[in-house]
């Protein structure tokens, strides 16, 4: 896995171990970076359900001022913490060891400007998500990344082979 575009483009990223592990695919990240495109510069994101951290980095890459990182997996946040030195981006990111949906809920509105999210297939944690969203908008757009065949209500659904992203839009 790397960074696609932007300073860090083409840099290598440390993956999580485990068979739970399914990090995004460059494709689907290619155009999950294009439809964001201009919200990126200068941009504060979130990056739930982290992983090894690929969303947040990439968006570090191409102009987002400050990532903050969801991820409570030791594996996962073992590799996260491993690319975040690699790449020297300390000063500019948080991680925090807590469930992602708990800490998406108690979060005020418009707290990001982007918020991306990748959560295990295998649960309903992207209808959760978007479910909090629409309650309170936490960020300015919300991407979420699911299996293709599931319907997740939101804005704007992109389908990518066997991955889809839906977008939720603040109002």
């Amino acid at each position: 896995m790397r960074i696609i575009a932007g300073a860090f483009g083409g840099r290598r990223l440390r993956a999580p171990r485990g068979r739970g592990v399914r990090p995004s695919g460059e494709r689907l990240r290619e155009a999950w970076f294009s439809i964001l495109g201009p919200r990126l510069e200068g941009a504060t994101v979130l990056d739930l359900f982290a992983g090894s951290g690929a969303l947040g980095l990439e968006a570090l890459s191409r102009g987002a001022e400050h990532a903050d990182f969801v991820e409570r997996r030791p594996s996962a946040l073992a590799a996260l913490r491993a690319n975040i030195t690699a790449l020297g981006v300390a000063g500019r990111t948080a991680v925090h060891k807590r469930d992602a949906l708990q800490f998406a809920s108690a979060l005020p509105p418009k707290s990001y400007d982007v918020v991306f999210a990748d959560p295990p297939y295998a649960t309903d944690a992207a209808h959760e998500l978007v479910t909090c969203f629409r309650q309170s908008p936490f960020g300015g757009v919300l991407g979420v990344e699911h299996a293709a065949r599931e319907s997740v209500d939101g804005d704007d659904t992109r389908r990518y082979g066997d991955a889809a992203i839906t977008f939720c839009y603040a109002p």
